[in-house]
C-alpha cells in the first residue's frame, strides 16, 4: 500500500475550492427523507446548545463542535474521487445552496458561493462535480422548478431531498439565527479526509474500516438485555422467537424499520419528558429513546414494571410483540391507501414521521382490533385536520416544529378510549386559532409547492368522490410521465394581459399564486395549454377532472352526481365564462369551503364510533 494521508478539514477546508468527483461505477445517491431529517435534527441539537440571541456572529467560534464522520478519497490524475462519503458531501452541498438561497438579499449572509461551485473562463462548475447531476443543481441554486421526470436515481433523489431540506428544516433556526447558523457549519463541522493514492488502497480502506467485525446495533442490545433476564430456558426460547420474527418482519419494510418501530413503541408509552431547547438542557426520555433507547430501557426497569424474569418475558411476548405489529400495520397503510386508515396514508404524503408514536400512544395490548381500529381513525383525523389548517396559515410541519407539541398531546391521549380521544383531540383543534377561515390569501410560493399540490390533490379527490366517482388521489400525487398531475395556474403568467385590474406585475403574480387561481393537472396539459389565454383554456379544462370541470358552463348540464353535490354541500360552485380577479376571489372563497368540508373535525367523532 502506498503512502496514506488523513487530515481533519471544516467544512470550509474541505469544499472551498476543491473539487470532488464520483467514478461512474459508484453507486447512485441514495440518501432518503429520513436520513435527511436526522442529519438537520442532529445539527440543529448541536447548533442550538450554544446559540443564544443577543450573540454577536464571531461568539460562533466558541461554539460546539461536531464530527460528521469521515471521507476516503482516491487521488488520480490530478482529480480527487469519492470512494465512501459522497452521500454525506451531496446532502451537504444541497443544504448550503438551501442556506445560500435563503440568504440572498441579506447584508448579514454568508458567502457560501465558493463552496458549492467555482468558475473559470466563464464557466461554472459544482465542487461536487458529477455531469448528469449538473442541470438539476444549477436549477435547484437558481431557485428554479426542475422536471426529473425520466431522470437517473440520483438526480431524483437529490431533487426529493433538496425539498425535504426545504420541508424539514428546523424552525428553531430562524432568519435571525440563520447566519449563526451557516457560519457554524462551515466553520464547526468537521470531518476527516482520508486520501489515497489509488483505487486499490482506497477501497482496502474502506473494507477495512467496514468489515472488522460486526458492532452491535441499539436493537441487538435491547434483546440481548431482555433475554439475559428471562431465567426459564424455554421461555427465553420462546421470547427469542418471537423477537426475531417480529423484526424479520419488519425489515421486510426497509433498514432500520425495527429500530424505528421500537422507537416509536417506547416514546408512545414511556416517554414522561422532552428536551427543552436551551442552553445546557438535558435529554429527556423522548430524545434518548430516540438515539439510546437500549440503555434507557435498561436504566428504567422498575418503571416500566421489570422486576422479576416473567415481567420480561411479558414484555416481549405481549407489549413488543403487540406494538411492533400496529407499527408494522401503520407503516403498510402510510405505503398504499388502506380503507379505514386513509388518514395515515395523508399524513406520510405529508413525510410527518411524528404521526407514529401518536398513533400507538392510546393503544393498549388488551384492545381488540375494532377498538385499535377506531382509536386510530380518530388520532390520523386528527393529524390530518392538523396539517392542513397549518399548511393553509403558512405555519411549519417540519419535525423540530412538531415535535415538543407532539409529544405534549401523546402525554394526553395514552391510553384512552375513542370518546375521549375524540374530546381531546377536538378540543385542540377548537383552541387553535389557525383554521381555514383565519387565512384567505393562501398562495403558492417556493417553499410550499409540495404542500398545495397535497391540499389541491385532497380537494381535487373529495370533490369527485362527493359527486359519484371513484378516488383518483393516489394518481394525483403519484403519478408519472405526462400523467403527473402539476400545480396550475389558472392565469399564465402574462401581467400584460391584466393591466386594466393590476397595476404593477408584483401584484399581479402575488394574485396569481393564490390557490383559488390554482387546478391540479397532468403535466402534458400545463405544456400543451398553460401560456393560452383563460377563454381558449377553459374549453381544454372540461376534459379534466371536476375541480377544474366546474369552471366549465357545461359541467352544471346532464351531470346529476355532481349538481347533487353542489346542492348539499352548499359550496359556491358556479362556471367562469371568463376568469377576472372578482373570479379568483369567488374560487378561494370556494376552495376554503371544500377545505373545511374536507377536513371537517366532526371526523374525530364519527371515527369514535364506526
Amino acid at each position: 500500500m502506498n503512502e496514506i494521508l488523513g487530515k481533519a478539514k471544516t467544512v470550509r477546508e474541505l469544499l472551498s475550492g476543491n473539487k470532488y468527483s464520483i467514478d461512474y461505477y459508484q453507486r447512485e445517491y441514495k440518501w432518503q427523507t429520513k436520513q435527511v431529517k436526522e442529519l438537520l435534527e442532529d445539527f440543529a441539537g448541536s447548533f442550538l446548545e450554544d446559540y443564544q440571541p443577543p450573540h454577536e456572529r464571531q461568539m460562533v467560534g466558541a461554539y460546539g463542535h461536531y464530527f460528521l464522520g469521515s471521507i476516503i478519497v482516491s487521488q488520480k490524475n490530478a482529480k480527487s474521487f469519492i470512494i465512501d462519503g459522497q452521500q454525506r458531501l451531496t446532502t451537504l452541498t444541497l443544504l448550503l445552496i438551501y442556506l445560500h438561497n435563503r440568504q440572498i438579499g441579506r447584508a448579514d449572509g454568508v458567502k457560501l458561493d465558493d463552496l458549492i461551485f467555482s468558475e473559470r473562463y466563464g464557466r461554472k462548475s459544482f465542487n461536487l462535480e458529477v455531469d448528469e447531476r449538473a442541470p438539476c443543481m444549477d436549477a435547484l441554486f437558481n431557485q428554479q422548478v426542475f422536471d426529473d421526470a425520466g431522470q437517473p436515481e440520483s438526480v431524483r433523489n437529490i431533487n426529493a431531498r433538496f425539498r425535504d431540506i426545504d420541508q424539514h428544516f428546523p424552525e428553531d433556526i430562524d432568519e435571525a439565527a440563520l447566519p449563526f447558523f451557516a457560519d457554524w457549519l462551515i466553520e464547526n463541522v468537521h470531518l476527516v479526509e482520508i486520501t489515497a493514492y489509488s483505487d486499490e488502497d482506497a477501497y482496502t480502506i474502506f473494507e477495512t474500516m467496514n468489515d472488522r467485525g460486526l458492532s452491535l446495533t441499539a436493537t441487538d442490545m435491547l434483546k440481548g438485555y431482555l433475554l439475559a433476564n428471562i431465567t426459564d430456558e424455554k421461555h427465553r426460547v420462546e421470547a427469542n422467537g418471537i423477537w426475531k420474527e417480529r423484526l424479520a418482519a419488519l425489515l421486510e419494510l426497509g433498514k432500520d424499520e425495527d429500530a424505528d418501530s421500537l422507537k416509536a413503541w417506547l416514546r408512545s408509552q414511556y416517554a414522561q419528558t422532552i428536551r427543552e431547547r436551551k442552553k445546557g438542557a438535558l435529554p429527556g426520555d423522548f430524545d434518548r429513546l430516540g438515539t439510546e433507547f437500549h440503555r434507557w430501557v435498561r436504566e428504567n426497569e422498575s418503571t416500566l414494571g421489570l422486576v422479576k424474569s416473567a415481567d420480561f418475558l411479558a414484555f416481549v411476548r405481549r407489549d413488543m410483540s403487540f406494538y411492533t405489529r400496529q407499527y408494522l400495520r401503520l407503516r403498510k397503510a402510510a405505503a398504499a391507501l388502506t380503507p379505514g386508515l386513509e388518514g395515515v396514508f395523508y399524513n406520510a404524503q405529508h413525510e410527518f414521521t411524528l404521526q407514529y408514536p401518536l398513533l400507538l400512544s392510546p393503544l393498549t395490548p388488551d384492545d381488540d382490533e375494532k377498538l385499535i381500529g377506531r382509536k386510530l381513525r380518530v388520532v390520523a383525523a386528527y393529524i390530518d385536520i392538523l396539517l392542513a389548517r397549518r399548511l393553509w396559515n403558512f405555519r411549519a410541519i417540519a419535525y423540530s416544529t412538531m415535535q415538543y407539541a407532539m409529544f405534549q398531546t401523546m402525554l394526553k391521549i395514552r391510553g384512552k378510549a375513542p370518546s375521549e380521544l375524540a374530546d381531546i383531540l377536538g378540543k385542540q383543534l377548537d383552541d387553535d386559532p389557525a383554521t381555514f377561515s383565519s387565512n384567505d390569501r393562501l398562495r403558492l410560493h417556493q417553499q410550499n409547492r409540495y404542500a398545495i399540490h397535497q391540499l389541491l390533490a385532497r380537494m381535487t379527490d373529495y370533490v369527485e368522490q362527493k359527486s359519484g366517482l371513484s378516488s383518483r388521489y393516489v394518481e394525483y400525487v403519484t403519478g408519472k410521465g405526462n400523467n403527473r398531475c402539476e400545480v396550475e395556474h389558472i392565469w399564465a403568467d402574462h401581467p400584460e394581459r391584466h393591466t386594466a385590474e393590476f397595476a404593477h406585475p408584483t401584484d399581479f403574480a402575488e394574485y396569481r399564486n393564490r390557490i383559488g387561481g390554482l387546478l391540479l393537472l397532468p403535466k402534458a396539459f400545463n405544456a400543451s395549454y398553460g401560456d393560452l389565454p383563460y377563454a381558449k383554456k377553459v374549453e381544454h379544462y372540461y376534459g379534466q377532472n371536476l375541480l377544474a370541470k366546474s369552471l366549465h358552463p357545461k359541467c352544471y348540464e346532464h351531470n346529476p352526481g355532481f349538481l347533487a353535490f353542489v346542492n348539499d354541500s352548499g359550496l359556491p360552485f358556479h362556471a367562469h365564462q371568463q376568469f377576472l380577479k372578482a373570479d379568483l376571489d369567488d374560487r378561494q372563497e370556494l376552495y376554503q369551503g371544500i377545505a373545511e368540508q374536507v377536513w371537517n373535525p366532526a371526523q374525530l367523532d364519527i371515527g369514535a364510533v364506526m
